[in-house]
């Protein structure tokens, strides 16, 4: 891992033992069992072992605050299959209710913003990186996708099938983390028709599935190397 601030760069590189091994994510929740990953032929992504808890580590002074924090996911391609190798933590405002990237379509008044969105993309063209997803914190919440999430969701797989959203919830005891996505094109569906803004109930889908699913295409790489970009 190595992390990089607006001013000097302090780096600092962790090296997983050579006979660590590569494991897939499983449903460990009956609420999310749902999964229609592997039928979509979707590609492989692979992501650091540290990524979730470096994360928190970064999002701990707003946790301890009840702010929620957002990073946003560039991933390589290589062999048909991705590896999230950026992590970037962009100029925010946030609150204890919402995330929301990149454009205020969706924003409640209460919320966290991505600011000077060109910072994300430049460092994403700079590397040649896909927008493979993004994370975020419920500091006092249980681990799920609220209706802003998931509108915040929908760009990201229109860009990238792939694409996955991580949600981090370090209070939930039963569920500390998850990686979700839209089911496609039962949830795709729903978002791509909703026009409300803030929190709001979303339709049933027309085939009565949920609107989003936990990731199964996505693996844990603990061998996987990545970068953080700290630009608040």
């Amino acid at each position: 891992m190595v992390t990089h601030y607006p001013s000097v760069a302090i780096s600092c590189t962790e090296v997983a033992p050579y006979s660590a091994q590569v494991s897939q994510v499983t449903v460990s929740d009956s609420r999310y069992a749902y999964s229609e990953s592997a039928i979509l032929g979707l590609k492989n992504l692979h992501i650091s072992a540290q990524l979730m808890e470096d994360f928190l580590e970064i999002a701990r002074n707003n946790t301890d605050k009840d702010l929620e924090t957002c990073g946003v996911l560039g991933a390589s391609l290589t062999e048909e299959t991705f590896y999230a190798t950026t992590l970037i933590i962009p100029k925010q405002e946030s609150t204890s209710s919402s995330v929301s990237l990149y454009d205020d379509t969706f924003m409640s008044p209460l919320s966290c913003q991505a600011l000077h969105e060109e910072d994300i993309f430049n460092i994403q063209n700079d590397r040649s990186l896909l927008p493979v997803g993004w994370i975020h914190t419920h500091p006092s919440q249980s681990c799920f996708m609220s209706s802003i999430d998931l509108h915040t969701q929908y760009p990201y797989q229109v860009m990238v099938p792939e694409a996955i959203a991580i949600v981090v919830a370090p209070t939930d005891k039963t569920r500390n983390y998850g990686i979700f996505r839209l089911t496609d094109p039962s949830g795709m569906n729903v978002l791509k028709e909703c026009e409300e803004k803030g929190f709001h109930p979303h339709r049933d889908s027309s085939d009565g599935r949920p609107l989003y699913e936990q990731c199964s295409h996505v693996y844990i790489n603990p061998n996987l190397r990545f970068e953080i970009f700290d630009l608040r």
